[in-house]
């Protein structure tokens, strides 16, 4: 039903046969419980209908890698993690060449993020267990209800693909799919600077003070977790960051009653701590405030934006939530007010969309940019 290789020359013989396969059906166990990056247990492959599973515990895949960013299309269900994984052993990205069963699942209506059981259920009526799920995938011997498992992750991932494949091509929505999943990897790939790390947790009730407090918490935090390999959740959640801020702890007594923070970061860098939230640069260096979620416009433009997300829709049959985000909308109305240019928008917004709603969203918002001018300035 399956191999486990877990000898060099034995997945010699597997990069050979992977040259007579342009498809490679995908996925990956690993664990990334006390880590930053995760540790690869068991990489699952779908080779023509053979199924091999590749020991990440015994393996040097440094000739593996290549293959798969070589490939004419690599399918995965949910292949962020995944992704993430690959760039950090490969040490390469973007990977441009993904067929993602979820994304087009979404694409034809069946939510954004279904799982591989019940997509395998809904599309396939095939039913597989789940129950391995929070498996020890480092441990050695594997059991054979887990390499099952494993295995069952890419039996019937081909065959589903391959389903969904034919729907998207009758209702003209493959392409889309294809350049959705491409824009899924590079935003995987793309790591946010420093210096912004900061807006992923303050919102625009933070003052510019205390919006620097955490542009410095931040980046030491990011700086910590690589160095030492621990998840951010360990130095300092995202939660415990903003208590930072807003109490604004003194001493290292005030500091151990902050939210969830870790009795061993106190004493190990508490003191890192304070100071970070004591001595900042001058104020005309601070942060921006955060524009305020404009969640509606105008009694006059509000109603065409509504018709014309509905038009598209009915047109294209692609569901409202996969068409547009909140962030992509926002994009857009900092992009008008503050008359961005285009290439600061989301890629997303800047392919197959750009005619059918990109751009007819900008004219439409471009009517009512003193009412959005008006309101970013309240924001901020």
């Amino acid at each position: 039903m399956f191999q486990f290789i877990q000898q060099q020359n034995d997945l010699a013989v597997l990069l050979s046969q992977m040259e007579q396969c342009s498809v490679y059906a995908l996925d990956t166990e690993f664990i990334k419980v006390d880590t930053l990056y995760p540790k690869l247990g068991v990489c699952q492959i779908n080779l023509n209908g053979q199924i091999v599973l590749l020991d990440g515990a015994s393996l040097d895949f440094t000739e593996f890698w290549p293959k798969i960013f070589a490939a004419q299309q690599n399918v995965f269900h949910a292949c962020s993690e995944d992704i993430d994984l690959i760039y950090h052993y490969a040490d390469q990205k973007p990977l441009n060449n993904v067929f993602d069963t979820q994304v087009a699942l979404a694409f034809l209506g069946h939510g954004l993020q279904v799982s591989y059981q019940n997509a395998l259920k809904t599309c396939l009526n095939i039913e597989i267990e789940k129950d391995q799920t929070r498996s020890d995938w480092l441990a050695r011997p594997l059991t054979q209800e887990q390499m099952c498992y494993a295995a069952n992750d890419v039996i019937y991932l081909t065959k589903l693909a391959d389903t969904l494949k034919n729907d998207l091509k009758v209702k003209g929505l493959y392409q889309y799919v294809l350049e959705d999943c491409q824009n899924l990897t590079k935003e995987i790939a793309i790591e946010t600077p420093l210096a912004e790390l900061y807006t992923d947790i303050g919102n625009y009730r933070h003052s510019r003070r205390e919006l620097m407090q955490l542009q410095q918490l931040s980046i030491w935090r990011e700086q910590i977790t690589k160095a030492l390999n621990q998840p951010r959740s360990f130095i300092l959640r995202n939660s415990t960051m903003i208590d930072l801020v807003e109490k604004n702890p003194r001493n290292n007594f005030q500091l151990a009653r902050i939210k969830d923070i870790r009795p061993n970061i106190v004493r190990e860098h508490g003191k890192m701590i304070l100071d970070l939230l004591k001595f900042l640069p001058p104020e005309e260096e601070w942060p921006l405030r955060i524009a305020k979620p404009i969640k509606s416009n105008s009694k006059e433009v509000a109603p065409k934006i509504d018709a014309l997300i509905e038009s598209v829709v009915l047109k294209t049959g692609i569901p409202k939530e996969v068409l547009l985000r909140k962030k992509w909308m926002n994009a857009i109305y900092e992009h008008v007010v503050f008359r961005l240019d285009e290439q600061s928008l989301p890629s997303y917004l800047m392919g197959w969309r750009y005619d059918i709603l990109t751009q007819p969203l900008i004219a439409l918002l471009k009517e009512d940019i003193e009412y959005l001018a008006m309101q970013m300035k309240i924001a901020r």
